[in-house]
């Protein structure tokens, strides 16, 4: 599974992003797709996931805020955040499983005045 991760960039503090992520090879084992963010410095921390079936999972600063989707048919995967603080400011990494974690190239999200 390959994964493509765009829509990245740099937001005021209140702003919004969209980001998107595009699964290709063999997507039809794809169980969850998702979202994890890495600041510097810190480890790589869970966002937001979903499974096949629609069942979602945020890690709780980012609920309410954030909104996770997906279209099984494009094998695509978004993330909107909405309110974004300058903590949220990483490199977000779009994830996917099957019976092992793939990940991303990640994209940068700076949230800045």
């Amino acid at each position: 599974v390959q994964l493509q991760a765009s829509g990245g960039g740099l937001v005021q503090p209140g702003g919004s992003l969209r980001l998107s992520c595009v699964a290709s090879g063999v997507t039809f084992r794809i169980r969850v797709m998702g979202w994890y963010r890495q600041a510097p410095g810190k480890p790589r921390e869970l966002v937001a996931t979903m499974t096949s079936a629609g069942s979602t999972d945020y890690r709780d600063s980012g609920e309410g805020r954030f909104t996770i989707s997906r279209d099984n048919a494009k094998n695509a995967v978004y993330l909107q955040m909405n309110s974004l603080v300058p903590e949220d400011t990483a490199v977000y990494y779009c994830y996917a499983y099957t019976v092992r974690n793939f990940w991303g190239q990640g994209t940068l999200v700076t949230v800045s005045s």
